[in-house]
């Protein structure tokens, strides 16, 4: 594995810690990266602006024969420490990642069922939650308080419990508002057709199925919030927004037992509405179609709605990236859209002149230095979401990495 350096500078450093916490007030947050974006590579990956801190190959993660896939962040709120849960075929490898210098891969929780390409976890009150298209593979749940006392890792972990109401699922989608599970992507033989399914997870040792939505029809990824945008007449209730194929489904689903389609939007050469995600303001919502690229030809496009009026949702404009690789997971922080772009890596977007339909990229981390073609190689998804600034970047071909942007 790759090395850097983390070093804490400060004046009028103070330090006392016990044994569940640390609190390093004043403190300021040096990162050497192994790898400097300079002229246009951090080692041998394209950059602009962002540097390498840290890296895993796949065959530490998981072994000969591994693959990447999802991936997603747990910051513990007794330490402030900073997880990483990465995603391979096999199961889900867990990920210290405070001391970028010195990441630590703590241990691995298998697989339920077999292995499979497709498997994806979030997290909520410091529980991970995962799924898979594994067969019969069900909801692991995951106690991520274990990672404070892992004294020999790399460690085999168990899931704390098991739910089994559904088989398989392509994704899981959690409103950490509401605590709530929403199962997407389940099989089209199930109760729902592949629509989401409700799961109450406010106790995350005890999950209840609370219903679906069939009427939507299958969803491919969702966003569910507790809406707070410039609609009034939804404000506060729980709105899901499905990437179902060929259309956005906007739904009302505060009453889990009478979930109500709002409005539905479709869009030019739409060919696999696949994810995305609210700016947020709530105004706006970025979806990323996984299949126009190769069957249109166009280059990576992000096609944006004005969700001004739930019940009138407008397109707004369509931004074409630099190249042709295609779009797969994308998230919005602070004006920025991260775009997990296939073969041409993590792309860093400015959305802050969206008014004006206008995007500008202001940085990339190609993790896929081999081409940026039309393919299904290279990154799956970016979490950045982490206090530190830290971003992780999960790459189906080329392991794990995290990223910061140069001079941070």
């Amino acid at each position: 594995m790759l090395k850097n350096i983390f070093i804490f500078l400060s004046i009028g450093f103070i330090f006392s810690c016990s044994e569940a916490n640390i609190f390093i007030p004043d403190a300021e947050v040096v990162y050497t990266p192994i790898a400097a974006c300079e002229n246009g590579f951090a080692d041998q990956y394209p950059c602009n602006d962002y540097d390498l801190l840290t890296y895993f190959s796949l065959e530490e993660l998981g072994g000969v024969g591994a693959k990447g896939n999802d991936s997603w962040g747990w910051t513990d709120p007794l330490t402030s420490k900073e997880y990483a849960l990465m995603g391979i075929n096999s199961g889900v490898v867990f990920i210290d990642i405070t001391d970028p210098a010195a990441a630590l891969i703590l241990g691995t929780l298998s697989t339920s069922t077999v292995s499979s390409s497709w498997r994806d976890v979030k997290v909520h009150n410091n529980f991970a939650y995962i799924v898979s298209e594994a067969s019969s593979h069900g909801m692991q749940v995951f106690d991520l308080k274990k990672l404070r006392t892992v004294t020999n890792p790399p460690e085999e972990f168990l899931a704390d419990t098991h739910f089994t109401a559904f088989g398989s699922a392509h994704n899981i989608v959690i409103n950490e508002d509401s605590g709530y599970a929403f199962i997407v992507g389940a099989s089209r033989g199930s109760a729902f057709g592949g629509g989401p399914i409700f799961i109450n997870i406010q106790d995350p040792m005890n999950p209840i199925q609370e219903g679906g939505f069939l009427e939507g029809g299958y969803s491919h990824d969702a966003q569910v919030v507790t809406y707070n945008g410039p609609d009034l007449d939804y404000t506060n209730k729980e709105i899901l927004i499905g990437s179902n194929e060929n259309e956005v489904v906007i739904a009302d689903i505060t009453d889990k037992q009478n979930p109500i389609i709002i409005s539905t939007i479709s869009y030019n050469n739409v060919k696999y509405a696949h994810q995305g995600w609210f700016s947020e303001d709530m105004k706006y919502f970025i979806l990323g179609d996984e299949l126009d690229e190769l069957r249109v030809g166009n280059n990576t496009r992000a096609i944006v709605f004005d969700f001004t009026d739930l019940d009138n949702p407008l397109h707004h404009f369509d931004y074409l990236g630099n190249t042709a690789a295609i779009d797969h997971n994308g998230y919005v922080k602070d004006n920025i859209y991260y775009q997990a772009n296939y073969t041409a890596g993590v792309r860093m977007i400015d959305i802050s002149n969206i008014d004006a339909k206008s995007f500008t990229e202001v940085g990339f981390f190609d993790t896929f230095p081999e081409n940026d073609n039309s393919a299904f190689n290279g990154v799956w998804n970016v979490y950045p979401y982490f206090p530190s600034g830290n971003i992780i970047i999960s790459d189906i071909n080329n392991g794990f990495f995290v990223i910061r942007k140069s001079g941070t």
